[in-house]
């Protein structure tokens, strides 16, 4: 066995921690460009605030882990939200005894008011809106809220376990449907 010189030992530790800066790095600007996006989609699928928060946290830790250990990651976005839709759903599962949350009260209660008349057309509109995205069926909904954080169909495939032309039948359907009810 030959021994490795002191130079060398310290010439590999150098490289070592140069290679987890770069992870670090990388990692660190996927968060910063992507957290919102994961974290939107993650209330979408019934997580609340709180949860969906520590998820998205969770999502990127993930990728950091899968980095270090040397897995190639040739489209991180796509992992990223193939991985938060995957935990989002174990954790809605988790806790689905829970109360459901509803992500337009927080905009309704902040939203200033301009009058009683107008704030109850707003709330008609939003409330058919709202009836109508529930009535999609759930693929149809991800398939939407994936597309509207500007996943391409194939990444969306992906994240899914679907093929891209199953994509966008889901979402010519949820478009159409959509469209009727904001035509009504």
């Amino acid at each position: 066995m030959v021994a490795r010189s002191m130079g060398e030992e310290l010439a590999g530790i150098l490289h070592h921690d140069r290679r987890l800066s770069a992870l670090q790095a990388q990692v660190s600007q996927l968060f910063e460009e992507s957290r919102e996006d994961v974290y939107r989609y993650l209330l979408t699928l019934g997580l609340d605030p709180g949860r969906a928060q520590e998820s998205a946290q969770e999502v990127f830790l993930r990728l950091y882990v899968a980095l270090k250990k040397g897995e190639q990651i040739h489209n991180p976005r796509g992992w990223i939200f193939r991985v938060a839709h995957n935990y989002g759903l174990k954790m809605r599962a988790r806790y689905a005894t829970e109360a459901a949350f509803d992500p337009d009260l927080d905009s309704w209660l902040a939203a200033p008011s301009s009058s009683p008349e107008h704030d109850l057309l707003e709330r008609e509109r939003l409330d058919r809106f709202h009836h109508a995205v529930e009535g999609l069926s759930e693929q149809q909904k991800r398939c939407l809220f994936l597309r509207m954080e500007g996943l391409r169909y194939p990444e969306i495939g992906s994240v899914m376990g679907i093929s891209a032309s199953a994509v966008g039948e889901f979402l010519r359907r949820a478009i159409h449907r959509l469209r009727k009810v904001r035509d009504e």
